[in-house]
């Protein structure tokens, strides 16, 4: 007798719009067609970014600022152009066709960067290591090239983690257990990538040459992408319900602001709302009302003026994104730690002793791989063990709640800040023992003790980066859940613009009056330990607002009455901020 066959339960279909059987489609058999993607991206993005300082600062000729300011607008335009993608993916055409409308933009981007680098016309002329002035022409090309890969970013960043998260069905308890470990393990693909950038293309760009550094991952971009279509007949398709999210967000805080004088009712089934079997016919959610953002509910009063009022779910959905929104706000500081990395750890690695053996000189920026090491490390350890052993302690199918694990990211971020000031303390008690005071001179102090400040970063991204992704999908109303990863992406953008305003206010306030920058074009003569020391003391005035924001959030909960285009109920629950005991 043939079995019965059994769909999926979250609605999910295939690419032609048809039901999807859950034996023959996604979890990790689909996913597994993502990872190379995934891997060869972030090996194209931080072979790019973990070495352009380096290349702005010796092949066309910028100064330190200059080059640490484009570094960070740069990989912020790479972060914040993901808003534009998730809207339309959300909203339009989906995640899978935006993925592969700006996937084709990514590779040309790369295409172009790696012509600038390559074709004798397009790219500075060099002799015995020494550049000539780049023209107009060449910089604009090389930058129109940059920001075509950021382009391509927009669609691509927040479709492809979505997109592999939409292959587990939240209706099936093995599935949902299958996605708990599914974020760390992207990551862990997204780390392998970024380890073979910062080890080996940064080598092969300043030894072998910038075109092959460019052009190995442009070749395995084009290949992943195949492999990606190969998967095409095992993915699930989350169907489209929304039909405005924009034009929902922002009327509801209009709504409510027009009814501010009225009065809410005290029995919250008052306010307006759709019938229930509009909800289960058209497929959409009915999200139950919550107490957060009271002031909100305003825009569901049935009054007898002109403007109809919200109904009670979009109010839910409005309150939830607002929700979000502060938590974000409260991750920009993170993300402009993590913009060193790039730009800053960089610079210094380059006024240290880099010599291994007799002849062999690291690249500055390969000490990066030491991020993504500590990263490789750390995520099957926090996923095999931390996470079984804390289930056991606090109940949570997570082991701590996503909050509770930025959290502990974002002490471990400071602490590594700290840790680089005290090394470039070190470093200017060296330079004034051995009176360096030329820009060229080599400190006389190994580039490896810029590794604690790298591994504790790697360290804390494991909690930190991977529970922002986490965060932002799982708690985002379930129509915009690639719009809400692009909470995660656009606080990177902006922490990277917000490093690039810093670094430049900073420079200008402390060299005001012919005083020494802080951050010179001589870093042999500049006080970087000031600003990190800076750095520090912001970023422990956030850690106050964020155990402030966090204890006030409510969680979405993962609790649904009704599967079959039902309701939503939103858990009524703040973070618990105690201490946690083992």
């Amino acid at each position: 007798m043939e079995a019965a066959k059994v769909y999926t339960q979250d609605g999910t279909v295939d690419l032609q719009g048809r039901p999807v059987l859950a034996s023959k489609t996604g979890r990790w058999k689909a996913c597994s067609f993502l990872l190379g993607y995934e891997a060869f991206e972030r090996m194209a993005f931080y072979g790019i970014a973990s070495n352009l300082v380096n290349y702005l600062t010796t092949r066309l000729h910028e100064d330190t600022i200059s080059s640490v300011r484009n570094v960070n607008n740069w990989s912020g335009a790479v972060w914040i152009t993901p808003i534009a993608g998730a809207y339309i993916a959300d909203s339009y055409i989906g995640r899978f066709w935006t993925f592969t409308a700006s996937s084709l933009i990514y590779v040309l981007g790369m295409i172009l960067l790696t012509m600038a680098v390559t074709v004798k016309s397009l790219r500075p002329t060099c002799a015995n290591g020494v550049c000539n002035k780049a023209s107009s022409l060449q910089i604009a090309f090389f930058y129109t090239s940059l920001y075509t890969i950021a382009i391509g970013a927009g669609g691509t960043k927040p479709n492809i983690s979505t997109f592999g998260a939409d292959q587990f069905d939240n209706y099936s308890v093995g599935e949902k257990k299958q996605k708990v470990s599914f974020f760390n393990w992207w990551m862990f693909s997204s780390f392998l990538g970024a380890l073979f950038a910062t080890l080996g293309l940064v080598y092969i760009q300043e030894n072998l040459g910038w075109g092959l550094g460019y052009a190995i991952p442009t070749v395995g971009l084009l290949v992943s992408l195949v492999v990606f279509y190969i998967g095409t007949p095992f993915y699930r398709h989350k169907v489209i319900k929304s039909d405005n999210i924009a034009k929902d967000l922002v009327r509801v805080p209009i709504v409510a602001f027009k009814n501010r004088k009225l009065q809410c009712p005290s029995d919250i089934l008052e306010l307006h709302e759709l019938d229930s079997h509009y909800y289960k016919s058209t497929g959409k959610r009915q999200v139950h009302h919550t107490s957060t953002f009271r002031f909100l509910d305003k825009a569901a009063i049935k009054s007898c003026s002109r403007e109809s009022p919200c109904t009670v779910t979009k109010v839910e959905v409005a309150k939830r994104v607002l929700g979000l929104t502060l938590i974000w706000l409260v991750t920009l500081i993170p993300s402009t730690l993590w913009a060193q990395v790039n730009t800053l750890f960089v610079k210094q690695g380059t006024t240290l002793d880099r010599t291994l053996g007799s002849d062999f000189q690291i690249p500055a920026a390969s000490l990066g791989s030491f991020v993504t090491l500590s990263m490789l490390v750390s995520v099957p350890m926090y996923d095999q063990y931390f996470v079984p052993f804390m289930r056991k302690k606090t109940g949570n199918p997570r082991g701590i709640t996503i909050l509770q694990r930025l959290g502990v990211g974002f002490v471990i971020q400071i602490i590594a800040v700290a840790v680089a000031s005290a090394v470039e303390v070190k470093r200017m008690h060296v330079i004034k023992e051995f009176n360096i005071t030329s820009p060229k001179q080599v400190v006389p102090m190994s580039i490896f003790w810029l590794l604690p400040q790298y591994s504790l970063l790697g360290i804390g991204d494991v909690f930190n980066a991977i529970g922002l992704l986490e965060f932002f999908y799982d708690q985002s109303p379930e129509e915009m859940q690639s719009l809400g990863t692009t909470f995660f992406t656009s606080g990177i953008g902006l922490g990277n613009f917000l490093n690039s305003f810093l670094v430049t206010m900073i420079d200008k306030i402390t060299s005001k009056g012919g005083g020494k920058s802080w951050i010179g074009d001589n870093l042999n003569d500049s006080r970087l330990d000031y600003y990190y020391g800076f750095l520090v003391v912001i970023s422990l005035v956030n850690m106050g607002l964020f155990l402030l924001a966090a204890s006030k959030y409510v969680y979405k909960s993962d609790d649904t009455k009704e599967f079959g285009g039902g309701c939503v109920q939103m858990e009524a629950k703040a973070l618990d901020t105690s201490p946690l005991t083992i």
